[in-house]
């Protein structure tokens, strides 16, 4: 197909002063392209041949769609790090499954001495009501234990005030969620009977099922207002409809495809159900800012006074190189959460690559050709007062006037931003890892009577559960280990208590419950739990269990399991920090062919990180504005925030950083010095910056007013790094520096000169 339009005459600086300090765009016979960066003959086939470009584009959304409708998506099982995951797959090989317990709680609503089990006939009638009920559930309910029974003081809280019956979820583990509705409807029954008691039920199943509702109804309505919200600020960037929406349209069919792809992994990966919700975030970011990056070069080089096809080809020689050299640099950051050998991160990582490639290919092909077959078309539906002037290349009055401060005074301005970032970053030296007792809100009636439980019924942390396998599982010498076991836990110590064994996986293993010395509050073990936990594998076990040949064993267990995921994610960040900087640096090394913008990139970028972390530490960890952001501190960061935090913001943020370098190398390779060239590339990109920060600041301000506290600590850490990327990184750090190095920025020795030149920015 050919070009709709016949490129203009050639328009020179001396013809046409809007683009003075431009080289002269050489004319061109109709569809020919110079051999220039793949990027741009990419762009010049997709606008020669746009309906194939855009049908293909359009078939590779439609057959993801197809695939993933299919074939669905079959995660495959997560396991927790460490020895934890090693047990459960042990056990998951014995097809072992715990059944999710519940408990009833019951209780009445006035406190009171004649308030008890033991002197209130309603709160006994009650109890008795709900055993009752249950025990009509056959097919939901099972193992039913209550105050009338042998754990009958156990389920009794301290001063009778109030009672738990508690039950398993009976049928497939799988089903658990919709299984307890049964159950949850006929507590619900008793209830209404009893008005003057609390009798309300809580546990994983119903806890589970009330977040999957609760995070569902919370990204819907994130949906609908991002996309909105999204659509408006890019009017404003824009000045008309049809332009706005082809970021919004190509940022939505880039994760639409990639959600269903996830059904491909799926199938031999653990792909988590929070997925498609990362894939969302990181999805519509990435992909509104390539297209927003893409048209506004375009558009400012129509405005100068290119034909439609220079444009495009200058576009793409510019912007679209910067995407690629960005999109890669993201790609690599979020690769490195496959390091931490952690499941939940697997599906992240895979996800949010995967919609990155996505979008830098549809911003190299299907945005050419959409544009292609738009024409003038994509400026229609202008919105009258809104847009006019946008697509100059003038450069912004107020950068100019900042960047050249700092370039007049790159010491004084660059130290004082830098010790403002040292300073936010301050905070995050006392970060300390943690867990709330459950990510939910309080408002939740599930969360509110596990609370109470977990206050009137204080108890030990959850038993570890040692699994072991092997011939030599029914040996006398396995009853011996198990009776020596027993004997040290029934002498108090590290581990407390009665051991139960109990033979699974019909005869081929057993598996064992030692009770840990101290305590459980806010659902985290103690430390002398944990150190029990250390002692049961470091020594208890080898001197038992390890004396019997034969076996396998492995711990796991509640207290296990968080220790394991803590310390893999400990011993795995600083790898993830090391590869992810490394494999940066030769990237940008090979892009821009300096030393010095790579280390200045990863370094700045570092800074802003650690002041998202000082950030979150001081809000979430501390408690301040937590009234106004709607959350209760449990006085810790969530373990999996900050190392996401880290991927994400160091790809996200090399946006800003490739794109706005890149305009400056461009006006270097003109002749300008190296100050010029400072303040009129970030000057003449700050309007689209500027944009995409307003934008991604708006987008992720929307998931801090999420449910969750994580989504929250990401919502606001991301938002938060942004705009300070966006506006001390940018307009203070990077000019500073690079004009306190001058032409040393660019240096590349001699030795570095075979580097392939074939991303280079710097022509």
């Amino acid at each position: 197909m050919q070009l709709s339009t016949p490129p203009a005459a050639p328009v020179t600086g001396a013809e046409n002063p809007a683009s003075a300090g431009r080289p002269a765009v050489k004319a061109e016979t109709q569809g020919a392209c110079r051999v220039r960066p793949v990027t741009e003959r990419i762009a010049c086939w997709s606008a020669r041949h746009a309906v194939i470009a855009l049908v293909g584009w359009l078939v590779m959304v439609g057959g993801a769609l197809l695939a993933g409708h299919v074939y669905g998506t079959q995660s495959q099982p997560q396991y927790d790090p460490g020895r934890s995951g090693v047990a459960e797959r042990m056990l998951d090989r014995l097809h072992v499954v715990t059944p999710p317990s519940e408990s009833v709680l019951i209780q009445s609503r006035t406190p009171g001495p004649e308030r008890t089990f033991a002197a209130s006939p309603r709160m006994r009638l009650a109890t008795g009501a709900v055993v009752a009920a249950l025990r009509a559930l056959p097919g939901a309910a099972s193992d039913i234990k209550s105050p009338f029974g042998r754990a009958g003081k156990a389920l009794i809280a301290p001063g009778g005030g109030g009672v738990l019956v508690t039950f398993q979820v009976a049928g497939p583990h799988s089903q658990a969620d919709a299984t307890v509705v049964r159950a949850l409807r006929a507590i619900a029954s008793v209830q209404t009977r009893y008005p003057d008691l609390i009798v309300a039920e809580t546990g994983g199943a119903s806890v589970d099922r009330a977040a999957t509702a609760l995070l569902g109804q919370d990204f819907h309505q994130a949906e609908l207002t991002s996309v909105p919200l999204t659509l408006l600020l890019l009017l404003v960037v824009f000045g008309a409809l049809i332009a706005a929406s082809i970021p919004v349209i190509l940022a939505g069919t880039a994760v639409m495809t990639t959600v269903s792809l996830l059904a491909i992994p799926s199938r031999w990966l653990p792909i988590g159900p929070g997925t498609s919700e990362v894939v969302l975030i990181i999805g519509m970011a990435v992909g509104i800012d390539y297209t927003l990056f893409y048209l506004r070069r375009e558009r400012e080089e129509r405005a100068a006074g290119a034909s439609f096809h220079d444009a495009l080809r200058t576009a793409a020689a510019t912007s679209g190189r910067a995407i690629v050299v960005s999109g890669l640099t993201v790609m690599i950051s979020l690769a490195g959460l496959l390091c931490t050998g952690i499941d939940m991160f697997t599906g992240f990582a895979i996800g949010t690559i995967l919609v990155v490639g996505v979008a830098v290919i549809g911003s190299l092909t299907a945005l050419p050709a959409l544009l292609e077959l738009l024409g003038p078309w994509a400026d229609r539906g202008r919105i009258p007062f809104l847009g006019k002037g946008r697509t100059r290349a003038d450069r912004s009055r107020m950068w100019t006037a900042i960047v050249g401060r700092v370039v007049s005074k790159p010491v004084a301005w660059g130290g004082l931003a830098l010790a403002a970032l040292l300073a936010l970053a301050l905070p995050a030296l006392g970060m300390r890892i943690g867990s709330p007792a459950i990510n939910l809100p309080s408002s939740l009636p599930v969360v509110r009577t596990l609370e109470t439980i977990q206050r009137d019924f204080p108890g030990g942390p959850a038993p570890a559960q040692v699994v072991v396998t092997g011939p030599g599982v029914q040996s006398a010498a396995m009853r011996e280990a198990i009776a020596r076991l027993g004997s040290i836990a029934a002498a108090g110590g590290p581990i407390h208590g009665p051991v139960t064994a109990l033979p699974v996986g019909t005869g081929r293993g057993m598996l064992l419950s030692v009770p840990l010395a101290g305590t459980a509050a806010n659902g985290n073990s103690s430390p002398v739990a944990i150190g029990g936990l250390r002692d049961l594998r470091g020594q208890i076990l080898p001197a038992t269990l390890g004396k019997v040949r034969g076996i396998s064993y492995a711990v796991t267990g509640s207290t296990a399991s968080k220790v394991d995921y803590r310390t893999a994610l400990r011993s795995a960040s600083p790898l993830v920090f090391g590869i992810v900087a490394a494999l940066a640096f030769v990237l940008l090394l090979m892009a821009f062919r300096s030393l010095a913008i790579p280390l200045i990139s990863i370094g700045l970028n570092l800074a802003s990180v650690g002041a998202a972390y000082g950030l979150i530490t001081l809000i979430f960890q501390q408690g301040h504005l937590q009234h106004l952001i709607g959350f209760t501190s449990f006085g810790g960061i969530i373990a999996w925030v900050p190392l996401f935090m880290f991927v994400f913001l160091f790809g996200l943020s090399m946006d800003y950083h490739v794109f706005i370098l890149s305009r400056i190398s461009e006006l270097r390779s003109r002749g300008e010095s190296t100050a010029d060239a400072v303040v009129g590339g970030i000057s003449r990109g700050a309007g689209v910056v500027t944009s995409a920060a307003v934008i991604m600041v708006a987008v992720f301000s929307i998931f801090a007013s999420l449910s969750t506290i994580d989504l929250k600590m990401i919502g606001v850490g991301l938002a938060f790094a942004v705009f300070i990327d966006a506006t001390v990184v940018r307009g203070i750090c990077v000019p500073a520096a690079l004009a306190l190095l001058g032409d040393r920025s660019w240096y590349l020795p001699r030795w570095l000169n075979w580097l392939p030149k074939g991303i280079s920015l710097s022509d």
